[in-house]
């Protein structure tokens, strides 16, 4: 395991690569990762919903589904009545679709019986041959008194995508299974659990360009027990043991898997690797994780970013992009406009989709949402799609170029303009403020 020996956590770290506090000690804001600002779009993709983790109808392969001309997407959504910080107690998934990545319309809910959870958090969908495959968090207990968060990792198998008149539907019959639990070894199990949030959920499906070998990449803890010499002994920063998890299938079977070591730890550095996924490019993997300003250990300082790692190789040695692992963040003024990436690759670019979220809000934590009044709660959470960031990619470095419109979500064919900065033939203009 790379870093200063507080970092020393499980028996077989040595096969994993770590997010180390030397790392996440130069994490900074400057002029190569601050997104522009976001404004209110003039239309939002759905007035009557809350929208937020979002990610696209996908080929085994990975590649951006296109079916019938449309493009489709798959998104946590609640009622847009409802107050903003309630809704991951009522999430559900549903999909849109879009003929020219631009203009979504509302498809309607994924599952049409009853899935595993009192709620569903995101995952990832598969698009094999007309065959969908949705993989997703069941969070708490069907038909539970009172909300849990314990978090499962489900399958639903059996849904068809047809393409009519009136564009496409997604339909069952769906066949519901729970694919992975934690074993309490790599991964940490609810009893086990001590720190500040428990996470096992965001499944993302992958195959390995290199291989052919089939994966679900997925977000966990790792165990660390009192008394144990992690993080010198630090038992405040013990509860920061978030990792990026890892399961196989060894027949290649999309409904099959195995658990197997974590690909990445960030034991005393983070709680929450959120939605990790790879892009692979020339044969080099990029890792890619969202995480929050409050769920890093004391001692650092870090921000609502997207976070990456890159390696010669699935199983690493990972290494932070930057030196320090940020590649995009909010500007200062706007700290929590935007959450939840998902990069892709676009030829000569990356992309970066997320949601909009709280915009008008300058506030240290988003724990003081909650004192403004419920009116502004509700004025002030996006709720919808964000402008789509676009990234510059160099080996190990990254930089922000600029930003295409709410919900733009473009496939990899598809040509982008220059960055107005560039177009401008001044090197030194940025797009947004840090």
């Amino acid at each position: 395991m790379n870093g200063d020996d507080r970092q020393t956590a499980p028996s077989d770290a040595g096969d994993r690569s770590a997010w180390t506090r030397d790392h996440a000690s130069g994490l900074r804001r400057d002029d190569s990762n601050v997104a522009p600002v976001i404004y209110p779009a003039e239309k939002r993709v759905d007035d009557g919903l809350h929208i937020w983790d979002t990610w696209f109808l996908r080929e085994r392969d990975g590649t951006i589904a296109d079916v019938g001309g449309y493009r489709v997407i798959v998104a946590l959504t609640a009622s847009a009545e409802l107050l903003p910080g309630k809704r991951h107690d009522v999430a559900t998934l549903r999909y849109f679709y879009s003929e020219d990545g631009k203009r979504w319309e509302t498809g309607g809910p994924v599952f049409d019986d009853e899935a595993f959870g009192s709620r569903q958090w995101a995952g990832s969908t598969v698009y094999d041959d007309g065959d969908v495959y949705c993989y997703y968090t069941a969070a708490g207990r069907a038909r539970e008194r009172a909300l849990s968060y314990s978090q499962r990792i489900a399958l639903a198998e059996g849904g068809r995508l047809t393409v009519g008149d009136d564009g496409p539907t997604i339909d069952g019959p769906w066949e519901h299974s729970i694919l992975l639990e934690p074993d309490g070894e790599w991964y940490e199990t609810e009893d086990q659990y001590r720190g500040m949030t428990y996470t096992f959920r965001d499944p993302w499906f992958f195959e390995d360009p290199a291989s052919g070998e089939t994966y679900l990449l997925f977000e966990a803890n790792t165990p660390v027990s009192e008394g144990s010499d992690a993080c010198g002994g630090d038992a405040g920063e013990q509860e920061f043991n978030g990792s990026v998890g890892i399961a196989h299938s060894p027949t290649g079977d999309p409904t099959a898997f195995e658990l197997r070591p974590p690909l990445l730890d960030a034991v005393c550095v983070n709680q929450e690797l959120e939605r990790p996924h790879l892009v692979v490019r020339d044969g080099t993997y990029y890792l890619f994780v969202s995480s929050h300003v409050h769920t890093f250990a004391p001692g650092l300082e870090g921000y609502d970013a997207l976070y990456g790692f890159v390696a010669d190789g699935l199983r690493g040695d990972y290494e932070p992009l930057n030196g320090h692992g940020m590649v995009l963040t909010n500007p200062r003024g706007a700290p929590f406009q935007a959450y939840s990436w998902l990069a892709y690759d676009h030829g000569d670019e990356l992309l970066a989709t997320s949601f909009f979220n709280y915009h008008e809000y300058d506030r240290p934590t988003m724990d003081d949402v909650a004192l403004l009044p419920e009116s502004e709660q509700r004025r002030r959470f996006g709720g919808t799609l964000a402008p789509t960031v676009r990234l510059e990619l160099d080996g190990a470095e990254t930089r922000v170029v600029g930003a295409l419109d709410h919900g733009h979500l473009p496939l990899p064919r598809e040509k982008l303009p220059e960055p107005w900065w560039r177009r401008a033939g001044d090197e030194r203009e940025r797009p947004g403020e840090y």
